[in-house]
């Protein structure tokens, strides 16, 4: 009985090597189409070129075989890119849906102009017309992104805002329409927001046109 079991586990071993090699053999013989197609969208012509073209430099040889790390450090290292997802369409497309950021503010940083990216990313202000708040200061860009969100959770409306002025002791200042500037406190919290909102629309500032409010729970108006 037990040299019976012995002679059946060697003709299973000896046919899982035939197979295998067979199998093998097929595999290193077969040839796949190279990707014909990588098809971008979301983003304008001039900026699907600059990412095909950089990718077209991986030489990208079939569908199955691609370096998925170069592939995606190519699209992440773009500055417009926020989100995207790659979708291989067998045997030889791929697609690429791209959101691309929104800007949210103008920059100058070593005597050039960026914008500034949703993403945490900066790009070349290659749109002069384009309409945002302009950063005086040097803000890491982590923090300019934090104060957005606080202010997109208030009710200041961020359309409203001119210019956000950075200090190095990391608080910030806005200019609003009509000049009027706000002085924050360090910590800025929603809550502040409205309340200077609920106290500018209560009150007519005239000829004071800065609103202080670093000190907790005071609100000062001062002169220009």
């Amino acid at each position: 009985m037990h040299q019976r079991k012995s002679k059946k586990i060697l003709i299973y071993f000896f046919l899982f090597i035939l197979v295998g090699s067979i199998n093998n053999n097929l595999i290193s013989n077969l040839k796949f189409k190279k990707i014909k197609n990588i098809n971008i969208f979301g983003l304008e012509e001039n900026d699907q070129k600059i990412i095909l073209n950089n990718l077209k430099n991986l030489d990208l040889k079939n569908i199955f075989f691609i370096n998925k790390k170069n592939f995606q450090n190519i699209i992440e290292d773009n500055s417009l890119v926020e989100e995207y997802n790659v979708i291989k369409k067998y045997p030889h497309s791929i697609d690429i849906n791209i959101k691309k950021t929104n800007f949210i503010a103008r920059i100058n940083q070593n005597g050039e102009l960026f914008l500034v990216g949703n993403n945490g990313k900066l790009s070349k202000n290659n749109n002069l017309e384009i309409q945002l708040p302009y950063i005086f200061g040097n803000p890491e860009i982590i923090k300019i992104l934090e104060l957005k969100k606080i202010i997109d959770q208030s009710n200041i409306e961020y359309s409203q805002i001119n210019t956000l002025y950075y200090f190095k002791s990391n608080r910030w200042d806005l200019k609003l329409d009509k000049n009027i500037i706000i002085k924050l406190p360090e910590r800025i919290q929603k809550e502040t927001l409205n309340e200077i909102l609920i106290f500018l629309k209560n009150n007519k500032l005239e000829n004071k046109k800065i609103v202080d409010a670093r000190i907790k729970n005071q609100i000062i108006i001062l002169d220009e």
